[in-house]
């Protein structure tokens, strides 16, 4: 039997509007990634992979596994000029 994990998922800038909400708290059954939770979460909606990740207000490569009461944010690619 799989421990639930809770985490909280926030959005900003283009990808609160791909999303259409601002946050949500998961349960989750194990371990993901950030990135699988994100092509999770977009399974259904053409969403961007060059996404900019942060986890417990610090950015995180993608490969970064989840844990119990984390709070992640996905964030557009910042582009400069």
């Amino acid at each position: 039997m799989h421990k639930l994990m809770k985490i909280h998922v926030k959005y900003f800038a283009s990808v609160r509007d791909l999303m259409k909400i601002d946050s949500e708290d998961l349960s989750i059954e194990n371990s993901l990634s950030v990135h699988e939770l994100w092509k999770e979460l977009t399974a259904k909606i053409n969403a961007p992979e060059n996404i900019l990740i942060a986890v417990n207000h610090k950015y995180v490569d993608k490969e970064t596994k989840l844990n119990d009461g984390d709070e992640v944010a996905y964030f557009p690619p910042v582009t400069g000029g």
